[in-house]
């Protein structure tokens, strides 16, 4: 089995006593914690209690705000593939499918990617949330902006990884109700 990052929507934050009301499944990815899921969770970002694992390794952050920040995104890195028909699919069931499954929050669960390299995985998902993803939203905003052409070049040439992720209303850690 490969490791997955998750990312549900909420009606409400994780917290000690239960999970979120509402939880609908968004994506996962295998391999790694990609360049959507980041943006997803790169407004108000905050660390919460997993829904999935024990140590305080989830990640919660304004949904609107960062389905707003992955289309616009999605919306430049396809002025330079306006011929690549799988690149327009991909967009178009992803954002579809963030418009379906909207609620207040995005949480994401990156549990079994950062259990992948033997460190701390609550020091891991600290850095996800203090480097990686303000990083990864800063990237976004600059090649939105039009500031960093090359990075957005980068993006462009391997879409793929950063955005085809699998998007669906049940995933492998589903919740019910």
């Amino acid at each position: 089995m490969a490791n997955r990052s998750y990312l549900y929507s909420a009606d409400s934050m994780p917290n000690e006593a239960e999970l979120p009301r509402r939880i609908r499944c968004v994506s996962e990815h295998s391999g790694d914690v990609p360049l959507a899921h980041k943006l997803m969770a790169g407004r108000g970002t905050t660390i919460v209690p997993s829904m999935i694992w024990n140590p305080p390794i989830g990640i919660a952050a304004e949904y609107a705000e960062g389905a707003a920040l992955l289309r616009e995104l999605l919306r430049v890195v396809g002025e330079g593939l306006e011929d690549d028909a799988e690149f327009a699919e991909c967009v178009a069931r992803t954002t579809a499918h963030l418009e379906k499954q909207r609620a207040g929050y995005a949480v994401l669960e990156t549990g079994e990617i950062v259990s992948m390299t033997g460190d701390d995985p609550v020091a891991s998902v600290r850095r996800l949330v203090s480097e990686d993803i303000p990083g990864a939203v800063a990237r976004a905003e600059a090649a939105i902006a039009g500031r960093d052409d090359a990075w957005l070049a980068s993006v462009r040439a391997d879409w793929q990884r950063h955005f085809a992720s699998f998007y669906a209303e049940a995933l492998y850690f589903s919740f019910p109700g």
